[in-house]
């Protein structure tokens, strides 16, 4: 299977990765669930390169995703520079145990 559905339709679930990566990126970590978590870290490693190439279409590109453009500044004017010299792999995933309610595991995500 090439992603998880995370139990909603196309058009919730990509709300779902659009509003948590503008969040991941605005808080450099968030806590969410395992499975969200794995979903996110491809659209942020993209939207990263993205940023990394700093062009005009690239902007454009991070912009029509994601939802905050005072977000899509600091991406691309304070976080992409740090990244300039790694070749991928800017998240990190910490298992933090399960959640009260339903067990779901959960984790922090957040950036290298």
């Amino acid at each position: 299977m090439a992603y998880r559905k995370l139990g909603r339709d196309s058009s919730a679930r990509k709300a779902l990765l659009r509003s948590i990566v503008t969040s991941l990126f605005q808080h450099e970590r968030i806590e969410t669930t395992e499975a969200k978590a794995k979903e996110l870290r491809k659209v942020a490693d993209k939207m990263l390169t993205l940023a990394k190439r700093g062009d005009l279409h690239a902007r454009r590109q991070v912009l029509a995703y994601m939802m905050d453009e005072d977000v899509v500044k600091k991406l691309f004017d304070e976080i992409a520079p740090k990244y300039k010299d790694r070749q991928g792999g800017y998240t990190r995933i910490i298992k933090t145990g399960v959640r009260q309610g339903d067990a779901a595991p959960m984790v922090i995500i957040e950036l290298v």
